[in-house]
């Protein structure tokens, strides 16, 4: 009998529960589900008499994320990469049990106030918390400028093909799956930018990427959460941000968290927020301003078309129609880029192609 993947989950889970010891663990505890993110992985919290609590992962095999065979296929990627991150002193959540065979991970509850739930109580912070975020993330890049020779990090990389296929998924979903069929030159000219995007990109110094360092893969502990609600709490630690969702960590050119995180569909920025945080990462990454400017807004055109051609696929293919919303400030996110690249030729002309025939059917 083949099961549903919520049962075969709980299952799984409930079966490494009964093997799991720890302080405060007696083998009683209650299984409540928690929201997951665009992946086929399950997450629940575990709940143990005294209040206590962990969260279980499962990491079903067969992952439905594109690119899957460059991404995370079992629960063995976080461990590896969870320990490169958190020798380099970057904040991780603690591993408590790994059931390999089964694909399970017992790790530190950290609470539920990701950095984009968490903006929703307290938006005044914003500034000081992606000041944060963008600190965070030039010293691990600098940190982990020498990654080892084994590390899992080191088999994956944004290639042409890869950053190729990605945008080629835009074009199945977010043009064609929608009826907008592209005729010999229209197609013309979204090859040449496609394959110009994938060249460029690919062609850039490359280094330790998350993939994904957004809103909803940042967490506030307690703590940190407590002193930037409250003028009187005592300050943070160091380290504000935890960091999740880091098992597909490959190498990427250096701006490409950058764009994850200040291109972020959940998340609404001014253009003059957007520089002033690249000015902060060029001084804190000892890098020319300039320069990190043009690859953002290069690679932001190719991850947010993505992640556009991502948000109708999840729709289409698994009926989560949630992510609709975010289709259009994302596209939008695509133009914005396009306009100030427009003196590359092969990019002037997509940026028409899209304002021609896409823009306004997201708006009919």
């Amino acid at each position: 009998m083949t099961l549903a993947p919520d049962e075969e989950a709980t299952r799984t889970v409930e079966e490494a529960l009964r093997a799991f010891e720890a302080p405060g663990f007696s083998g009683s505890f209650v299984l409540e589900p928690m929201p997951g993110g665009a992946s086929t992985r399950k997450f629940f919290r575990v709940g143990a008499k005294g209040g206590q609590s962990w969260v279980a992962m499962y990491v079903p095999k067969p992952s439905q994320e594109i690119s899957k065979a460059r991404q995370a296929t079992n629960s063995r990627p976080f461990v590896e990469v969870r320990e490169l991150l958190s020798s380099n002193q970057v904040s991780v959540p603690t591993i408590y049990r790994h059931f390999e065979e089964l694909n399970v991970l017992i790790v530190e509850d950290l609470g539920d106030l990701t950095l984009a739930e968490f903006l929703k109580i307290a938006p005044s912070a914003k500034e000081a918390l992606y000041e944060e975020a963008v600190r965070a993330l030039a010293l691990a890049q600098l940190a982990l400028r020498e990654l080892p020779p084994t590390s899992i990090v080191n088999e994956r990389a944004f290639d042409r093909e890869l950053l190729l296929w990605e945008i080629l998924h835009f074009e199945e979903y977010a043009l064609r799956g929608r009826g907008i069929v592209l005729g010999p030159s229209e197609s013309a000219v979204f090859s040449e930018a496609a394959e110009y995007l994938a060249q460029r990109i690919a062609a850039l110094p490359r280094g330790f990427t998350h993939r994904d360092y957004q809103s909803r893969n940042l967490m506030l502990r307690p703590d940190a959460a407590l002193a930037f609600q409250s003028p009187d709490a005592a300050e943070p630690g160091e380290k504000v941000l935890t960091w999740i969702d880091f098992q597909d960590a490959m190498l990427g050119p250096r701006v490409y968290d950058l764009v994850a995180l200040l291109t972020d569909s959940y998340q609404t920025f001014s253009r003059a927020f957007v520089e002033q945080r690249l000015a902060e990462y060029a001084e804190q990454a000892g890098a020319e301003l300039s320069t990190v400017v043009a690859e953002f807004d290069l690679v932001t055109v190719q991850r947010k078309l993505k992640d556009a051609g991502r948000f109708i696929f999840l729709d289409q293919v698994n009926g989560a129609s949630h992510f609709l919303k975010y289709v259009e400030p994302t596209v939008d996110k695509v133009l914005d880029a396009l306009g100030r690249l427009e003196a590359v030729p092969e990019l002037k002309a997509l940026l028409g192609l899209l304002q021609s025939r896409l823009r306004p059917s997201l708006s009919a």
